[in-house]
């Protein structure tokens, strides 16, 4: 597997401009309020979601939150209604394969440097709270979530992981707080290879976890997303 270290990753948005991704300068657009595309990329791209209370002159807290399998960013917007009310960015970008993210086809490579481009294109545009930026995602997306946001912890604070399926960071960094849910009848990551096997772990390496398990299949229920939402802000 590709090694991607903390400072390739913090670095990537240069690597993305110099491989063709990244907004030019004349054709940046004003912030606006609600669901928009990104305008990153071309047949993948990515959305934004700036909640309703959004003011410029106030730090708002970012979630960057990764779709499942075969999915895009569109996938996400189920959390818009709870970022919306409680003031919180969603970043959501599409993986580059259309099959799901890099890490778990050959190694973390051309998601990390789009990823690396859409935080710079985005603490750009919005004023973004660097201290309260949390790493999420369900699924495959939950899998890339908590493998990823170990190894960026000293930059998302918090990790929320709804029905991962893989823990298998690169590196490690910093000490992030974890918030990590799972349905029992799970047939697609069952709960007793997934979760249960990585919420011990991570507790016995000294880790900070919320864990939630919950009446269900695959798919998170809202009411799990508004804890987990609610969990990042305290």
């Amino acid at each position: 597997m590709t090694r991607v270290t903390r400072r390739q990753f913090l670095g990537a948005g240069g690597a993305a401009a110099a491989v063709g991704f990244g907004r030019p300068a004349a054709a940046a657009e004003p912030l606006k309020i609600g669901q928009q595309p990104l305008k990153l990329g071309s047949d993948r791209d990515g959305v934004l979601f700036v909640p309703k209370g959004y003011k410029p002159d106030v730090p708002a807290p970012l979630v960057l939150m990764f779709h499942g399998a075969g999915g895009t960013g569109l996938g996400v917007s189920y959390t818009f209604t709870h970022a919306d009310d409680l003031g919180v960015i969603v970043l959501a970008p599409d993986s580059r394969d259309e099959a799901t993210w890099d890490f778990l086809v050959h190694g973390y490579g051309e998601d990390v440097e789009f990823i690396g481009v859409a935080l710079k294109d985005i603490y750009a545009r919005c004023n973004v709270d660097r201290r309260r930026m949390a790493i999420a995602g369900h699924s495959d997306g939950a899998s890339y979530a908590l493998s990823l946001g170990l190894g960026t912890g000293d930059t998302f604070g918090k990790i929320l992981a709804f029905s991962p399926g893989v823990m298998q960071p690169a590196e490690v960094h910093g000490k992030p707080k974890i918030f990590i849910s799972h349905g029992l009848s799970d047939p697609i990551m069952p709960i007793d290879v997934t979760s249960r096997k990585f919420v011990p772990r991570l507790k016995s390496l000294g880790y900070d976890v919320t864990y939630r398990e919950y009446e269900g299949r695959h798919g998170v229920t809202p009411a799990v997303v508004r804890e987990g939402f609610e969990w990042f802000l305290t």
